[in-house]
Protein backbone atom coordinates (compact mmCIF):
# COMPACT_ATOMS: atom_id res chain seq x y z
CA UNK A 1 0.00 0.00 0.00
CA UNK A 2 1.54 3.55 -0.92
CA UNK A 3 2.23 5.45 2.08
CA UNK A 4 0.31 8.85 0.27
CA UNK A 5 -3.04 8.51 0.87
CA UNK A 6 -5.98 10.55 -0.82
CA UNK A 7 -8.96 11.72 1.41
CA UNK A 8 -11.68 8.92 1.05
CA UNK A 9 -14.59 11.68 1.83
CA UNK A 10 -14.99 14.92 -0.33
CA UNK A 11 -12.72 18.18 0.82
CA UNK A 12 -13.35 20.44 -2.00
CA UNK A 13 -15.26 22.88 0.48
CA UNK A 14 -12.22 22.85 2.70
CA UNK A 15 -9.69 25.41 1.81
CA UNK A 16 -6.03 25.03 1.50
CA UNK A 17 -3.92 26.40 4.83
CA UNK A 18 -2.53 29.42 4.32
CA UNK A 19 0.87 28.62 6.56
CA UNK A 20 2.14 25.81 7.87
CA UNK A 21 0.99 24.36 11.61
CA UNK A 22 3.01 25.83 14.47
CA UNK A 23 3.35 22.78 16.18
CA UNK A 24 3.41 23.32 19.41
CA UNK A 25 0.74 25.22 19.73
CA UNK A 26 -2.32 24.64 17.13
CA UNK A 27 -5.71 24.29 16.44
CA UNK A 28 -5.83 21.36 13.94
CA UNK A 29 -6.59 22.39 10.66
CA UNK A 30 -10.02 20.93 9.40
CA UNK A 31 -7.83 18.87 6.43
CA UNK A 32 -6.01 17.26 9.06
CA UNK A 33 -8.84 16.61 11.46
CA UNK A 34 -10.41 14.81 8.20
CA UNK A 35 -7.27 12.98 8.12
CA UNK A 36 -7.27 11.75 11.27
CA UNK A 37 -10.81 10.44 11.34
CA UNK A 38 -9.45 8.40 8.37
CA UNK A 39 -6.16 6.95 10.15
CA UNK A 40 -9.04 6.37 13.34
CA UNK A 41 -11.14 4.15 11.17
CA UNK A 42 -8.40 2.25 9.97
CA UNK A 43 -6.85 1.66 13.19
CA UNK A 44 -10.28 0.42 14.44
CA UNK A 45 -10.62 -1.89 11.51
CA UNK A 46 -7.49 -3.62 12.33
CA UNK A 47 -8.55 -6.27 14.81
CA UNK A 48 -4.74 -7.52 15.22
CA UNK A 49 -3.77 -3.88 17.28
CA UNK A 50 -6.87 -3.49 19.29
CA UNK A 51 -5.04 -4.71 22.55
CA UNK A 52 -2.08 -2.79 21.77
CA UNK A 53 -3.45 0.51 20.75
CA UNK A 54 -5.82 0.11 23.85
CA UNK A 55 -2.66 1.29 26.05
CA UNK A 56 -2.56 3.86 23.86
CA UNK A 57 -0.27 5.61 21.29
CA UNK A 58 0.55 8.94 19.61
CA UNK A 59 -0.25 8.83 16.05
CA UNK A 60 0.13 12.22 13.23
CA UNK A 61 -0.86 13.43 10.12
CA UNK A 62 0.72 15.58 7.78
CA UNK A 63 -1.19 16.96 4.84
CA UNK A 64 0.88 17.48 1.54
CA UNK A 65 0.84 18.58 -2.05
CA UNK A 66 2.24 16.25 -4.40
CA UNK A 67 4.54 17.40 -7.09
CA UNK A 68 1.65 17.25 -9.51
CA UNK A 69 -0.33 19.30 -7.09
CA UNK A 70 -2.89 16.98 -5.93
CA UNK A 71 -3.40 17.12 -2.50
CA UNK A 72 -3.14 13.92 0.21
CA UNK A 73 -2.21 12.81 3.61
CA UNK A 74 0.91 10.92 4.91
CA UNK A 75 0.24 9.19 8.54
CA UNK A 76 2.78 7.83 11.27
CA UNK A 77 3.08 6.72 14.47
CA UNK A 78 5.14 7.47 17.30
CA UNK A 79 8.06 4.67 18.30
CA UNK A 80 6.93 1.15 17.14
CA UNK A 81 3.55 -0.22 16.73
CA UNK A 82 2.96 -4.25 17.50
CA UNK A 83 6.56 -4.74 17.87
CA UNK A 84 7.99 -3.27 14.52
CA UNK A 85 8.85 0.36 13.16
CA UNK A 86 7.44 -0.19 9.77
CA UNK A 87 3.67 -0.96 8.73
CA UNK A 88 2.00 -0.52 5.41
CA UNK A 89 -0.26 2.10 5.79
CA UNK A 90 2.23 4.60 8.12
CA UNK A 91 5.48 6.12 6.42
CA UNK A 92 8.61 4.13 7.64
CA UNK A 93 10.89 5.14 10.42
CA UNK A 94 13.64 7.95 10.00
CA UNK A 95 16.71 5.22 10.88
CA UNK A 96 15.44 1.99 10.42
CA UNK A 97 17.34 0.29 14.05
CA UNK A 98 15.39 -3.18 13.61
CA UNK A 99 17.15 -4.16 9.91
CA UNK A 100 17.81 -7.30 10.47
CA UNK A 101 21.58 -7.48 9.25
CA UNK A 102 22.14 -4.03 9.87
CA UNK A 103 25.19 -2.45 12.14
CA UNK A 104 22.61 -1.29 14.99
CA UNK A 105 21.00 -4.67 15.43
CA UNK A 106 24.50 -6.81 15.24
CA UNK A 107 25.90 -4.28 17.80
CA UNK A 108 22.93 -4.70 19.63
CA UNK A 109 23.23 -8.24 19.74
CA UNK A 110 26.56 -8.03 20.69
CA UNK A 111 25.96 -6.03 23.96
CA UNK A 112 22.69 -8.79 24.67
CA UNK A 113 25.80 -11.44 24.90
CA UNK A 114 27.51 -9.23 27.50
CA UNK A 115 24.31 -9.07 29.61
CA UNK A 116 23.99 -12.53 29.24
CA UNK A 117 27.93 -13.32 30.11
CA UNK A 118 27.35 -11.09 33.11
CA UNK A 119 24.31 -12.74 34.06
CA UNK A 120 25.82 -16.22 33.91
CA UNK A 121 28.92 -15.32 36.23
CA UNK A 122 26.40 -13.58 39.12
CA UNK A 123 24.15 -17.09 39.05
CA UNK A 124 27.33 -19.03 39.18
CA UNK A 125 27.27 -21.40 42.18
CA UNK A 126 30.98 -20.69 43.33
CA UNK A 127 30.52 -17.26 43.06
CA UNK A 128 27.50 -17.26 45.37
CA UNK A 129 29.19 -19.78 47.75
CA UNK A 130 31.91 -17.44 47.94
CA UNK A 131 29.79 -14.44 48.59
CA UNK A 132 27.87 -16.49 51.58
CA UNK A 133 30.82 -17.58 53.11
CA UNK A 134 32.43 -14.16 52.99
CA UNK A 135 29.77 -12.78 54.39
CA UNK A 136 29.12 -15.27 57.33
CA UNK A 137 32.70 -15.88 58.16
CA UNK A 138 33.19 -11.77 58.37
CA UNK A 139 30.48 -11.57 60.98
CA UNK A 140 32.14 -14.75 62.98
CA UNK A 141 35.42 -13.32 62.54
CA UNK A 142 34.24 -9.89 64.46
CA UNK A 143 32.07 -12.09 66.86
CA UNK A 144 35.49 -14.37 67.79
CA UNK A 145 37.54 -11.35 67.97
CA UNK A 146 35.06 -9.27 70.12
CA UNK A 147 34.66 -12.39 72.85
CA UNK A 148 38.66 -12.98 72.90
CA UNK A 149 38.76 -8.59 73.35
CA UNK A 150 35.91 -9.12 76.18
CA UNK A 151 37.93 -12.11 78.03
CA UNK A 152 40.89 -9.89 78.09
CA UNK A 153 39.63 -7.30 79.46
CA UNK A 154 37.86 -9.51 82.25
CA UNK A 155 41.75 -11.27 82.84
CA UNK A 156 42.87 -7.47 83.10
CA UNK A 157 40.71 -6.76 85.78
CA UNK A 158 41.48 -9.90 87.44
CA UNK A 159 45.25 -8.91 87.36
CA UNK A 160 44.84 -5.54 88.49
CA UNK A 161 43.23 -7.06 91.39
CA UNK A 162 46.30 -9.66 92.10
CA UNK A 163 48.68 -6.69 91.70
CA UNK A 164 46.78 -5.28 94.55
CA UNK A 165 47.06 -8.12 96.60
CA UNK A 166 49.08 -8.43 99.67
CA UNK A 167 49.45 -11.86 99.36
CA UNK A 168 50.68 -11.95 95.90
CA UNK A 169 54.05 -12.75 94.85
CA UNK A 170 55.14 -13.42 90.95
CA UNK A 171 54.72 -10.30 88.90
CA UNK A 172 55.96 -12.02 86.51
CA UNK A 173 53.37 -14.10 85.80
CA UNK A 174 51.01 -11.68 85.67
CA UNK A 175 53.19 -9.92 82.81
CA UNK A 176 53.42 -13.51 81.28
CA UNK A 177 49.83 -13.93 81.16
CA UNK A 178 49.00 -10.28 79.68
CA UNK A 179 51.65 -10.89 76.79
CA UNK A 180 49.99 -14.48 75.47
CA UNK A 181 46.29 -13.41 75.31
CA UNK A 182 48.30 -10.39 73.35
CA UNK A 183 49.73 -12.76 71.18
CA UNK A 184 46.59 -14.83 70.93
CA UNK A 185 45.13 -12.25 70.23
CA UNK A 186 47.13 -10.84 67.27
CA UNK A 187 47.80 -14.34 65.79
CA UNK A 188 43.24 -15.22 65.62
CA UNK A 189 43.47 -11.70 63.98
CA UNK A 190 45.99 -12.76 61.41
CA UNK A 191 44.24 -15.91 60.93
CA UNK A 192 40.86 -14.28 60.29
CA UNK A 193 42.81 -11.85 58.23
CA UNK A 194 44.50 -14.75 55.82
CA UNK A 195 41.13 -16.31 55.90
CA UNK A 196 39.14 -13.52 54.28
CA UNK A 197 41.43 -12.19 52.49
CA UNK A 198 41.45 -15.82 50.46
CA UNK A 199 37.56 -15.80 50.35
CA UNK A 200 37.91 -12.02 48.78
CA UNK A 201 40.03 -12.98 46.11
CA UNK A 202 37.61 -15.41 45.23
CA UNK A 203 34.68 -13.36 44.94
CA UNK A 204 37.20 -10.60 42.98
CA UNK A 205 37.75 -13.07 40.43
CA UNK A 206 34.15 -12.98 39.36
CA UNK A 207 33.52 -9.55 40.25
CA UNK A 208 36.56 -8.54 38.68
CA UNK A 209 35.51 -9.96 35.12
CA UNK A 210 32.06 -9.15 36.18
CA UNK A 211 32.93 -5.03 36.53
CA UNK A 212 35.07 -5.66 33.43
CA UNK A 213 31.79 -7.06 31.27
CA UNK A 214 29.76 -4.00 32.56
CA UNK A 215 32.46 -1.22 31.85
CA UNK A 216 32.35 -2.75 28.19
CA UNK A 217 28.98 -2.72 27.98
CA UNK A 218 28.67 0.89 29.05
CA UNK A 219 31.21 1.61 26.66
CA UNK A 220 29.79 -0.39 23.87
CA UNK A 221 26.00 0.97 24.34
CA UNK A 222 27.16 4.88 24.39
CA UNK A 223 28.79 4.27 21.21
CA UNK A 224 26.27 2.92 19.90
CA UNK A 225 23.61 5.49 21.07
CA UNK A 226 25.91 8.31 19.18
CA UNK A 227 26.39 6.28 16.27
CA UNK A 228 22.94 5.81 16.03
CA UNK A 229 21.62 9.85 16.82
CA UNK A 230 24.47 10.08 13.24
CA UNK A 231 22.17 8.23 11.53
CA UNK A 232 19.00 9.88 11.89
CA UNK A 233 19.71 12.77 9.53
CA UNK A 234 16.78 15.34 9.23
CA UNK A 235 15.76 17.11 6.23
CA UNK A 236 14.41 20.39 6.19
CA UNK A 237 12.49 22.41 3.40
CA UNK A 238 15.29 24.02 1.98
CA UNK A 239 17.40 20.37 1.57
CA UNK A 240 19.53 20.88 4.75
CA UNK A 241 20.64 17.93 6.25
CA UNK A 242 21.71 17.62 10.09
CA UNK A 243 22.48 14.88 12.65
CA UNK A 244 20.61 14.52 15.59
CA UNK A 245 24.07 15.09 17.89
CA UNK A 246 24.31 18.43 15.65
CA UNK A 247 20.80 19.44 16.34
CA UNK A 248 21.19 18.97 20.31
CA UNK A 249 24.89 20.13 20.89
CA UNK A 250 23.44 23.66 21.90
CA UNK A 251 20.86 22.48 24.31
CA UNK A 252 20.72 22.93 28.25
CA UNK A 253 21.22 18.49 28.05
CA UNK A 254 23.69 18.58 25.00
CA UNK A 255 23.19 15.51 23.60
CA UNK A 256 19.35 13.53 22.49
CA UNK A 257 17.16 12.10 24.69
CA UNK A 258 16.45 8.53 23.67
CA UNK A 259 13.88 7.77 21.31
CA UNK A 260 14.34 11.41 19.60
CA UNK A 261 13.84 11.25 16.01
CA UNK A 262 11.19 8.49 16.26
CA UNK A 263 7.91 10.49 17.18
CA UNK A 264 5.19 10.76 14.61
CA UNK A 265 5.97 14.50 13.22
CA UNK A 266 9.71 14.20 12.38
CA UNK A 267 8.79 10.77 10.51
CA UNK A 268 6.45 12.42 8.74
CA UNK A 269 8.41 15.78 7.56
CA UNK A 270 11.18 13.05 6.63
CA UNK A 271 9.14 10.89 4.54
CA UNK A 272 7.18 14.33 2.78
CA UNK A 273 11.04 15.61 1.98
CA UNK A 274 12.18 12.46 0.99
CA UNK A 275 9.72 12.32 -1.87
CA UNK A 276 9.54 16.43 -2.72
CA UNK A 277 6.08 16.32 -1.76
CA UNK A 278 5.38 20.62 0.06
CA UNK A 279 4.15 20.00 3.85
CA UNK A 280 1.00 21.68 4.30
CA UNK A 281 -0.50 20.84 8.00
CA UNK A 282 0.57 18.63 10.66
CA UNK A 283 -1.54 17.35 13.84
CA UNK A 284 -0.83 14.71 16.14
CA UNK A 285 -3.47 12.78 18.18
CA UNK A 286 -3.60 9.90 21.15
CA UNK A 287 -5.39 6.82 20.23
CA UNK A 288 -6.47 4.33 23.72
CA UNK A 289 -6.01 4.60 27.28
CA UNK A 290 -4.28 7.60 29.13
CA UNK A 291 -0.64 6.16 30.70
CA UNK A 292 -0.27 5.93 33.89
CA UNK A 293 1.19 9.72 35.09
CA UNK A 294 0.92 11.52 31.61
CA UNK A 295 -2.80 12.34 30.75
CA UNK A 296 -3.97 11.52 26.95
CA UNK A 297 -7.21 11.19 26.34
CA UNK A 298 -8.39 8.68 23.22
CA UNK A 299 -8.82 11.19 19.93
CA UNK A 300 -7.36 14.25 21.22
CA UNK A 301 -5.11 16.54 19.48
CA UNK A 302 -1.37 17.36 20.98
CA UNK A 303 1.10 19.70 20.52
CA UNK A 304 4.77 18.04 19.91
CA UNK A 305 6.74 17.42 22.64
CA UNK A 306 9.38 20.34 23.54
CA UNK A 307 11.94 17.83 24.82
CA UNK A 308 12.61 15.56 22.14
CA UNK A 309 10.99 17.42 19.13
CA UNK A 310 11.98 20.83 20.07
CA UNK A 311 15.30 20.86 18.31
CA UNK A 312 14.66 18.65 15.38
CA UNK A 313 11.55 20.63 14.22
CA UNK A 314 12.94 24.06 14.91
CA UNK A 315 15.57 22.53 11.82
CA UNK A 316 13.09 20.66 9.97
CA UNK A 317 10.64 23.61 9.48
CA UNK A 318 13.29 25.99 7.92
CA UNK A 319 12.16 26.74 4.79
CA UNK A 320 8.18 26.54 5.13
CA UNK A 321 6.31 29.39 6.05
CA UNK A 322 5.20 28.39 9.68
CA UNK A 323 2.61 30.06 11.96
CA UNK A 324 3.60 32.15 14.11
CA UNK A 325 3.68 31.10 18.01
CA UNK A 326 0.12 32.10 19.25
CA UNK A 327 2.13 32.48 22.42
CA UNK A 328 4.51 35.19 21.14
CA UNK A 329 1.41 37.59 20.26
CA UNK A 330 1.37 40.50 22.48
CA UNK A 331 -2.65 40.28 22.58
CA UNK A 332 -2.54 42.38 25.78
CA UNK A 333 0.22 45.03 25.04
CA UNK A 334 -2.85 47.73 24.40
CA UNK A 335 -4.90 46.61 27.44
CA UNK A 336 -5.45 48.20 30.34
CA UNK A 337 -4.50 46.39 33.57
CA UNK A 338 -7.58 46.07 35.87
CA UNK A 339 -6.51 46.93 39.46
CA UNK A 340 -8.85 45.43 41.67
CA UNK A 341 -7.09 46.68 45.30
CA UNK A 342 -4.12 49.38 45.99
CA UNK A 343 -2.62 51.51 49.04
CA UNK A 344 0.82 52.60 49.54
CA UNK A 345 1.90 48.66 50.45
CA UNK A 346 0.98 47.02 48.00
CA UNK A 347 -1.90 46.09 44.83
CA UNK A 348 -4.35 43.39 43.80
CA UNK A 349 -4.54 43.15 39.73
CA UNK A 350 -6.67 40.91 37.43
CA UNK A 351 -4.79 39.57 35.38
CA UNK A 352 -6.10 38.40 31.89
CA UNK A 353 -6.00 35.02 30.32
CA UNK A 354 -3.00 35.27 27.77
CA UNK A 355 -0.92 38.01 29.34
CA UNK A 356 2.28 36.60 31.33
CA UNK A 357 2.90 37.03 34.87
CA UNK A 358 6.94 37.58 34.45
CA UNK A 359 8.99 38.22 31.36
CA UNK A 360 9.50 35.08 28.65
CA UNK A 361 12.18 34.49 26.77
CA UNK A 362 10.12 37.09 23.78
CA UNK A 363 9.57 40.32 24.10
CA UNK A 364 5.65 39.74 24.81
CA UNK A 365 4.36 42.44 27.80
CA UNK A 366 4.09 40.60 31.37
CA UNK A 367 2.52 42.03 34.66
CA UNK A 368 5.86 42.78 35.90
CA UNK A 369 6.68 45.07 33.02
CA UNK A 370 3.52 46.81 33.89
CA UNK A 371 4.02 47.12 37.32
CA UNK A 372 7.89 48.15 36.83
CA UNK A 373 6.72 50.71 34.41
CA UNK A 374 3.39 52.20 36.56
CA UNK A 375 5.59 51.64 39.53
CA UNK A 376 9.26 53.13 39.08
CA UNK A 377 9.90 53.77 42.43
CA UNK A 378 8.92 50.44 43.70
CA UNK A 379 11.68 48.20 45.58
CA UNK A 380 12.00 44.29 45.53
CA UNK A 381 10.81 41.99 43.14
CA UNK A 382 7.34 43.27 43.34
CA UNK A 383 5.49 39.76 41.97
CA UNK A 384 4.66 37.90 44.72
CA UNK A 385 3.08 34.86 43.53
CA UNK A 386 2.55 33.74 39.44
CA UNK A 387 -0.54 32.34 37.48
CA UNK A 388 -0.53 30.19 34.17
CA UNK A 389 0.01 32.36 31.53
CA UNK A 390 -3.78 31.03 30.15
CA UNK A 391 -5.32 31.59 33.78
CA UNK A 392 -6.74 34.90 34.49
CA UNK A 393 -7.40 36.20 37.87
CA UNK A 394 -5.69 37.99 40.91
CA UNK A 395 -2.32 38.63 41.23
CA UNK A 396 -1.05 40.23 44.36
CA UNK A 397 1.81 42.90 44.01
CA UNK A 398 4.28 44.71 46.88
CA UNK A 399 5.69 47.71 46.21
CA UNK A 400 8.75 47.53 48.63
CA UNK A 401 11.27 44.85 49.13
CA UNK A 402 9.80 44.30 52.94
CA UNK A 403 6.38 43.95 51.78
CA UNK A 404 7.45 41.49 49.43
CA UNK A 405 9.22 38.79 51.70
CA UNK A 406 6.22 39.06 54.23
CA UNK A 407 3.55 38.35 52.09
CA UNK A 408 6.10 35.29 50.43
CA UNK A 409 6.38 34.04 53.96
CA UNK A 410 2.77 33.75 54.19
CA UNK A 411 2.94 31.99 51.29
CA UNK A 412 5.36 29.62 52.41
CA UNK A 413 3.22 29.38 55.79
CA UNK A 414 0.28 28.19 53.84
CA UNK A 415 -1.26 31.62 55.16
CA UNK A 416 -2.71 33.19 52.02
CA UNK A 417 -5.93 31.11 50.88
CA UNK A 418 -6.81 31.28 46.86
CA UNK A 419 -9.88 30.01 45.42
CA UNK A 420 -10.50 29.58 41.69
CA UNK A 421 -13.01 28.85 39.87
CA UNK A 422 -12.97 26.82 36.41
CA UNK A 423 -15.31 25.09 34.18
CA UNK A 424 -14.72 21.65 33.54
CA UNK A 425 -15.20 19.28 30.63
CA UNK A 426 -17.87 16.62 31.55
CA UNK A 427 -19.93 15.92 34.56
CA UNK A 428 -17.99 15.53 38.18
CA UNK A 429 -20.30 13.61 40.20
CA UNK A 430 -18.87 13.69 43.37
CA UNK A 431 -20.23 17.54 44.85
CA UNK A 432 -17.40 18.34 46.71
CA UNK A 433 -13.69 16.33 48.25
CA UNK A 434 -10.46 16.88 47.68
CA UNK A 435 -7.55 15.61 45.27
CA UNK A 436 -4.01 13.75 46.45
CA UNK A 437 -1.84 13.57 43.37
CA UNK A 438 1.76 14.27 43.68
CA UNK A 439 3.32 16.23 40.01
CA UNK A 440 6.38 16.83 39.16
CA UNK A 441 8.13 18.35 35.66
CA UNK A 442 8.06 16.24 32.10
CA UNK A 443 11.67 17.05 31.44
CA UNK A 444 11.28 15.69 27.54
CA UNK A 445 7.90 18.12 27.08
CA UNK A 446 8.23 21.12 29.39
CA UNK A 447 5.97 22.48 30.56
CA UNK A 448 4.02 19.57 30.90
CA UNK A 449 3.45 17.76 34.41
CA UNK A 450 3.13 14.25 35.11
CA UNK A 451 1.88 12.25 38.14
CA UNK A 452 4.44 10.78 39.63
CA UNK A 453 3.80 8.73 43.17
CA UNK A 454 7.65 8.06 44.24
CA UNK A 455 9.23 11.38 43.05
CA UNK A 456 6.56 13.78 42.72
CA UNK A 457 6.23 16.65 45.03
CA UNK A 458 2.78 16.94 47.24
CA UNK A 459 -0.31 18.21 46.00
CA UNK A 460 -3.46 18.76 47.52
CA UNK A 461 -6.53 20.36 46.23
CA UNK A 462 -10.27 21.01 47.74
CA UNK A 463 -12.92 21.12 45.10
CA UNK A 464 -16.74 21.75 45.23
CA UNK A 465 -19.17 21.28 42.35
CA UNK A 466 -20.74 24.72 41.75
CA UNK A 467 -23.33 24.10 38.94
CA UNK A 468 -23.81 21.99 35.35
CA UNK A 469 -24.12 23.46 32.56
CA UNK A 470 -24.65 21.30 28.79
CA UNK A 471 -22.37 18.46 29.40
CA UNK A 472 -19.73 20.82 31.68
CA UNK A 473 -19.63 21.50 34.99
CA UNK A 474 -18.71 24.65 37.34
CA UNK A 475 -15.97 24.07 39.96
CA UNK A 476 -14.54 26.16 42.87
CA UNK A 477 -10.87 25.00 43.94
CA UNK A 478 -8.92 26.00 46.57
CA UNK A 479 -5.27 24.50 46.35
CA UNK A 480 -3.19 23.58 49.20
CA UNK A 481 0.04 23.86 47.11
CA UNK A 482 0.88 25.71 44.19
CA UNK A 483 2.64 23.75 42.22
CA UNK A 484 3.24 24.04 38.33
CA UNK A 485 -0.61 23.24 36.55
CA UNK A 486 -1.59 21.71 39.83
CA UNK A 487 -4.98 22.49 39.14
CA UNK A 488 -4.84 21.96 35.37
CA UNK A 489 -3.63 17.78 36.30
CA UNK A 490 -5.79 17.50 39.32
CA UNK A 491 -9.03 18.33 36.93
CA UNK A 492 -7.86 16.20 33.71
CA UNK A 493 -6.08 12.90 35.37
CA UNK A 494 -8.45 9.95 35.53
CA UNK A 495 -7.69 9.61 39.23
CA UNK A 496 -8.29 13.17 39.33
CA UNK A 497 -11.82 14.54 38.58
CA UNK A 498 -11.02 12.91 35.22
CA UNK A 499 -12.23 16.31 33.61
CA UNK A 500 -9.86 18.75 32.04
CA UNK A 501 -10.85 22.69 32.31
CA UNK A 502 -11.72 23.60 29.48
CA UNK A 503 -9.99 24.84 26.74
CA UNK A 504 -6.71 23.23 28.32
CA UNK A 505 -4.83 22.85 25.19
CA UNK A 506 -1.82 20.94 27.39
CA UNK A 507 -4.54 18.38 28.88
CA UNK A 508 -7.91 18.68 27.32
CA UNK A 509 -9.04 20.23 24.24
CA UNK A 510 -7.48 23.92 23.21
CA UNK A 511 -11.38 26.38 23.15
CA UNK A 512 -11.25 30.47 23.11
CA UNK A 513 -9.61 30.70 26.45
CA UNK A 514 -8.57 28.28 29.23
CA UNK A 515 -11.53 28.54 32.06
CA UNK A 516 -9.52 28.91 34.71
CA UNK A 517 -9.58 32.38 36.92
CA UNK A 518 -8.04 33.39 39.99
CA UNK A 519 -11.52 34.87 41.96
CA UNK A 520 -10.41 34.99 45.56
CA UNK A 521 -7.66 35.96 48.04
CA UNK A 522 -7.10 36.89 51.57
CA UNK A 523 -4.10 37.12 53.30
CA UNK A 524 -2.90 39.54 56.17
CA UNK A 525 -1.68 42.66 55.57
CA UNK A 526 2.12 43.51 55.94
CA UNK A 527 2.12 46.18 57.62
CA UNK A 528 -1.61 46.82 59.31
CA UNK A 529 -1.94 43.34 59.87
CA UNK A 530 -5.77 43.43 59.08
CA UNK A 531 -7.06 40.52 57.54
CA UNK A 532 -7.55 41.28 53.99
CA UNK A 533 -9.98 39.58 51.37
CA UNK A 534 -10.03 40.66 47.92
CA UNK A 535 -12.60 38.93 44.64
CA UNK A 536 -12.89 39.52 41.60
CA UNK A 537 -15.58 37.19 39.47
CA UNK A 538 -14.83 35.31 36.28
CA UNK A 539 -17.03 37.04 34.49
CA UNK A 540 -17.78 33.25 32.33
CA UNK A 541 -19.85 31.75 35.20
Amino acid sequence: MDKLHYFADSTSLLSLPEKFTYPFYYTPHPLCVAAAEEVGRYLAANEEWQEELRKGKMFGVLVVRTGEGKIGYLAAFSGILAGRNQHAYFVPPVYDVQEPDGFFRIEEEQISGINRRIEKLQEEERYKDCKRRLADETILAGQVLDEMRHRMKAAKEERDKRRLSATWTDPEQLIRESQFQKAELKRQKQYWENHLATLQAEVEVYETEIERLRTERKTRSAALQQWLFKQFRMLNARGEERNLCDLFKDTVQKTPPAGAGECAAPKLLQYAYRNGWQPLAMAEFWWGDSPKNEIRRHGYYYPACKGKCGPILKHMLQGLDVEENPLETDVHRDAELEIVYEDEWLLVVNKPAGMLSVPGKSDVDSVYHRMRRMYPEATGPMIVHRLDMATSGLMLIAKTKEVHQNLQAQFKDRKVCKRYVAWLDGIVEEKEGHIELPLRPDPEDWPRQVVDAEHGKPAVTDYRVLRYDSGRTLVCFIPREGRTHQLRVHSAHPLGLNAPIVGDELYGKKADRLYLHAEYLSFRHPVSGTYMEVEKESGFE
